[in-house]
């Protein structure tokens, strides 16, 4: 009886919470940046409204390859559901070496010219970035010191080493233009999932003073680079346990636009496990963005093979729909590795449960935010 009751006034509260959403006057919405320039104000006022409208589906690396398949700019959603997703996610690592690929061994003049057909075609952009650790040398996986932070922060002996790093990246934000020249709108989520510790800014491997610096003096290099265009993605990973704990490592109002957090579905068995944990972290995370007046996201999630034919409306649905978020990031469809893909291609065992996902009122793609 008691859960009963816990679960009417949860719902009563989401109410609450959407009416406000919905009442908030979105021609006043604004992103932190009060330099932004009008295209990223824009885009700001745009995810808002579609709030209101439903939750965006977002595939990492979504243009550019998929299963069995890479460039030709073939998406595979779009292969299954004849629509692409409503937001397409980037990866930026290896590019502060200097390299001329990513990580993913991706061309970045590709990936800036998909950055620029997704604009123009009425998508929005987001772009993570697994940065290499800039103390020893190694991935964004070396968690073999815990002065990493330390070493890239001013004073630290490595500090102009991180500066040339954030130059690069800075560049390469400078150059995703429109044809009127002017720069394209993005959404940036670097130093993600601090709140484990298998990344070099991780919650172990870093104060949160020392983490709080590092947001600030990136943010900080950007703005007086002119990098107005950018909104800014805060997320933690899916192991929260109190407000407080998400809150804790927070840059702050005055940065951040967006906030969210990352989890995954290890296997399928798992099933009931990760929807109560999604629903675990939007009941903390949603209403922070709330009182804050931040956009909300659930910025990865996914189950690698999809073995479950019915997992987006009997697993990720009923996972999110009661809660007002922009939009929903499944990891991407690796062309190298045959059973590292998160969303469905032709043949694929839950692709014809992806099309009925597609088809529910509260899911948007592509061709429904235009």
């Amino acid at each position: 009886m008691r859960n009963k009751i816990f679960r009417y006034l949860w719902q009563i509260s989401l109410l609450i919470l959407l009416l406000e959403s919905c009442n908030l006057k979105i021609d006043n919405v604004a992103p932190a940046n009060s330099n932004a320039t009008p295209e990223a104000k824009s885009l700001y006022k745009k995810m808002w409204q579609l709030q209101s409208k439903g939750i965006m589906f977002a595939h990492q690396d979504a243009y550019l390859y998929g299963v069995n398949w890479k460039t030709n700019g073939t998406a595979d959603v779009k292969q299954v559901s004849d629509d692409y997703p409503a937001v397409f996610g980037w990866e930026l690592g290896d590019l502060e070496l200097g390299k001329t690929h990513s990580l993913d061994s991706v061309d970045f003049n590709e990936i800036r010219e998909g950055i620029k057909w997704v604009h123009q075609n009425g998508g929005i952009n987001t772009i993570s970035w697994h940065t290499n650790n800039p103390l020893t040398g190694g991935s964004a996986w070396d968690t073999s010191s815990d002065q990493v932070v330390k070493s890239i922060l001013p004073g630290g002996s490595k500090h102009q080493d991180f500066v040339k790093m954030l130059e690069k990246t800075a560049s390469f934000f400078s150059s995703i233009t429109d044809n009127n020249g002017k720069l394209i709108p993005v959404i940036f989520r670097p130093y993600h999932e601090h709140t484990g510790s298998w990344f070099w800014w991780g919650q172990k491997l870093c104060s949160s003073d020392e983490y709080i610096a590092l947001w600030q003096f990136t943010i900080d290099y950007f703005n007086k680079k002119g990098l107005n265009n950018i909104l800014y993605a805060y997320s933690s990973a899916g192991n929260i346990e109190s407000a407080e704990q998400f809150l804790e490592r927070y840059p702050g109002d005055e940065l951040i636009d967006i906030m969210g957090f990352d989890i995954y579905q290890r296997n399928i068995e798992q099933k009931d496990e990760f929807i109560a944990s999604i629903k675990k972290q939007m009941n903390m995370v949603v209403p922070i963005a709330s009182a804050r007046n931040k956009i909300a996201i659930l910025a990865e999630t996914g189950l690698n093979g999809i073995p479950d034919p019915t997992w987006w409306t009997e697993t990720l649905l009923p996972a999110i729909e009661e809660f007002p978020l922009s939009y929903v990031l499944v990891w991407r469809n690796a062309s190298a590795e045959p059973k590292h893909y998160f969303a469905p291609y032709p043949g694929q065992i839950s692709a014809i449960n992806f099309v009925e996902f597609k088809n529910k009122s509260k899911v948007l793609f592509l061709s429904e935010i235009k």
